[in-house]
């Protein structure tokens, strides 16, 4: 890197790509979870099991300022913890619903594995094109 900073532009786009992207993983937790079990993936339901999660999610968005960093792995662990750890408790204190064990794990392993898994995929892509565009002839 050369210390220069993106335009804020970029900078701005991605954070909200990366903030799209976050969301996303938290709805196919939800929608996959509610499928299994023969729940049905309607938009009143899942948005009833989401919001915990999203709730969460923006809460860590703010605590962390990951859109200074949006696509760090370092941002998306922190994420990760917040989401999983405040979602439970919005879940089971304000939302009034179950925190089994099996859904605690289960949870837990597939926000990590998404939150930071697609920032882990990010930063491959991206030093491949680094990687493959200095090495190119000038």
């Amino acid at each position: 890197m050369t210390g220069i900073s993106p335009p804020r532009s970029v900078a701005r786009n991605a954070a909200v790509v990366a903030g799209a992207l976050d969301v996303l993983v938290i709805v196919i937790f939800v929608a996959i979870g509610r499928d299994s079990h023969d729940e049905g993936v309607n938009l009143g339901g899942l948005v009833k099991v989401a919001a915990p999660f999203v709730i969460a999610l923006a809460v860590g968005w703010c605590a962390t300022r990951a859109w200074r960093a949006p696509r760090t792995l370092r941002t998306g662990v922190q994420l990760w913890i917040i989401s999983v750890v405040l979602g439970m408790l919005l879940r089971h204190t304000v939302f009034d619903r179950g925190t089994a064990t099996a859904f605690i794990i289960v949870a837990t392993v597939f926000l990590g594995l998404f939150l930071v898994g697609w920032r882990a995929l990010a930063l491959v892509i991206s030093t491949r094109r680094a990687g493959s565009a200095a090495s190119r002839p000038t």
